[in-house]
């Protein structure tokens, strides 16, 4: 079987060496164009790329797939290619319909929810922002909407209480590559019906922005605890210490039914217990303004402070 990848991210590259691994002819990778990252600025290739290139895959970054010269171009290499099935996992661009229609099996997508929930860029943050006990992997066949297509397996995990949504998306990674494996062999023996969605039950994920990051310990401490889980480690949930700026990444709940009056108030100083509306969370990991990130009780040695301290929210 013929296959062309498309991913970017490195939730994508387990599914990547999963092909590798068990013999199927990836003919081609494309991934993102390279981007300048870090405080170097330094131009970065994507996870992908890096694998691929290990691998010996012939990579290919085009700008856009819709329009232009570059576009036509590349419709017309991936009819040369003539792919079996085109897998695309985290790619990062919308495909259009043209392209859908080059493989000859059709375009598989790797989408980490359990579909029709949570449709779009943000799944595994919007599952444990919104407090859900369990999440999964579904592969698909590719439609021109956005995660629209038939769906063909799934695959469900639990998700635990204090996990956060970067660790979550470590977990479905490998789900994910499992389970695509799974669904080319299936496809391959010709056993496999697809499934169409109902879109009465779908819910929409977006990109995750800085505009969710301010902590509002007017919350309850289950509302709290499910922000800072589900945006760690990026945009990070943020609070004003003493004045200036901290991230959280990490907390536990300490009790859910007691109702406080102050809140975002300190009142275990030395494990960093914060009161909530309802409740209270304890702070596990942080990151100071201009400092790395540490567990609390570290930084508490270094850094001191007094019981009845309250925690603000950011502007």
């Amino acid at each position: 079987m013929d296959i062309v990848f498309m991913g970017t991210p490195d939730f994508a590259v387990p599914s990547l060496e999963a092909l590798y691994a068990s013999g199927y002819n990836v003919t081609a990778v494309f991934t993102q164009p390279d981007k300048r990252q870090g405080r170097g600025y330094r131009l970065t290739p994507p996870p992908v790329k890096e694998c691929a290139c290990r691998n010996g895959t012939v990579v290919y970054q085009p700008n856009s797939l819709k329009n232009g010269d570059e576009a036509e171009k590349t419709l017309d290499y991936l009819k040369k290619l003539a792919p079996d099935i085109i897998v695309v996992v985290a790619y990062g661009k919308i495909l259009p319909k043209e392209l859908l229609e080059i493989p000859k099996i059709g375009c598989i997508n790797v989408h980490a929810s359990l579909l029709p929930k949570y449709r779009g860029a943000g799944p595994i943050q919007w599952s444990v922002l919104n407090g859900e006990k369990v999440t999964g992997v579904t592969t698909m066949f590719m439609a021109e909407g956005l995660d629209t297509g038939d769906m063909l397996l799934k695959e469900e995990i639990t998700i635990n209480e204090n996990e956060t949504a970067s660790e979550l998306h470590d977990r479905l990674s490998i789900v994910g590559a499992r389970v695509l494996l799974k669904t080319l062999s299936e496809l391959e023996k010709g056993g496999l019906k697809a499934q169409k969605q109902d879109d009465c039950l779908s819910c929409y994920a977006p990109m995750l922005s800085k505009e969710l990051c301010p902590v509002d310990f007017s919350k309850t401490s289950r509302e709290v605890h499910n922000q800072i889980r589900g945006l760690s480690d990026w945009p990070c949930a943020t609070a004003v210490l003493n004045g200036k700026k901290i991230k959280l990444f990490k907390s536990e709940i300490i009790n859910e039914e007691k109702y406080n009056s102050i809140f975002g108030e300190i009142v275990d100083e030395k494990s960093f217990v914060v009161s909530c509306k309802k409740g209270f969370v304890r702070i596990i990991e942080l990151q100071a303004e201009g400092g790395k990130r540490m567990r609390s009780v570290d930084y508490l040695r270094g850094n001191p402070v007094k019981k009845g301290t309250v925690l603000t929210k950011c502007d």
